[in-house]
């Protein structure tokens, strides 16, 4: 069906199978310098972990500009829609939902589908939001449920990001971090990511005007949920969300911060090294 308007794509649906591997995990460990001798066959998949597999292995005729795999089939091509415009996406953030334990070494399976779709318009011109809706299993069992909210924005020319907002300082723990290019080249191999912005530096800055390269929004998140099981090592993890507020740029010292909220869960946040807010991210345990 040619679809001729957003709404048409609520609905769409496509799966996808692997084989979750503990060399990937093991990857990623030693990557972000964290202890691997746990992950083996038969271990529990580490949260966000999922990230990882069920790749999204496009060939090179179907890319786009930004090295992202090109819109139309399973994603809206809201620029298409849009008559045209130029457009960029980001993962602006997920909530994930851990409903039963998925181990290494196992097959896995996952459906992914639209949920929505919600055109706003800003300063900075149009907006497309997509939510996808994920969802993992482990033969029968419904492991992990994960919604991206995915963001589209019209380009315009001279557009600047939005003023930044002061990052809370009542944290209880923080921790500073520096992403480098080669961890940044690491994260995008693991999760065959080819977005140009994390490790074009040419790209990022003169295509779409950032300071340097960026660190992954998923990484960023990768670090703040390893941040609250190290606060909380003794619970298990239910759900985690996350929402990205300002880009961090390579090479930039940034601070992991968290405090208690009640019992059973933990508020997280990124500041970047001039104090703005980056990321917030909520973690609840059982």
């Amino acid at each position: 069906m040619d679809k001729t308007s957003l709404q048409d794509w609520i609905g769409g649906s496509e799966t996808a199978a692997d084989l979750i591997s503990p060399e990937r995990c093991i990857a990623l460990a030693r990557a972000l310098d964290r202890a691997d001798s746990g992950l083996v066959a038969g271990a529990l998949l580490p949260p966000l972990r999922h990230w990882l597999y069920f790749w999204s292995m496009a060939t090179r005729a179907r890319l786009g500009r930004d090295g992202h795999p090109a819109l139309g089939e399973f994603l809206p091509d809201v620029g298409r829609l849009w008559n045209g415009a130029q457009t960029r996406r980001m993962w602006a953030g997920s909530r994930i939902a851990f409903h039963h334990p998925l181990p290494l070494g196992r097959p896995a399976r996952r459906m992914s589908t639209v949920e929505d779709v919600v055109e706003k318009s800003g300063r900075s011109g149009r907006l497309a939001f997509v939510t996808v809706r994920h969802e993992i299993y482990y033969g029968a069992a419904l492991c992990i449920t994960d919604r991206h909210d995915i963001v589209y924005r019209e380009e315009k020319p001279g557009a600047a990001l939005p003023p930044p907002e002061p990052a809370p300082t009542d944290q209880q723990w923080d921790e500073g971090f520096v992403a480098d290019p080669v961890l940044l080249f690491r994260y995008s191999a693991l999760t065959f990511n080819g977005h140009r912005i994390h490790y074009d530096r040419d790209y990022a800055r003169h295509v779409e005007g950032y300071d340097g390269l960026v660190v992954h929004g998923p990484l960023l998140a990768t670090l703040l949920v390893d941040f609250a099981g190290d606060a909380m090592p003794d619970r298990r993890l239910t759900s985690f969300s996350f929402r990205g507020r300002r880009p961090v740029i390579d090479g930039r010292r940034f601070s992991l911060c968290g405090r208690m909220d009640g019992a059973d869960a933990l508020k997280l946040w990124i500041a970047d090294i001039d104090g703005a807010l980056a990321m917030t991210a909520e973690a609840r345990f059982a």
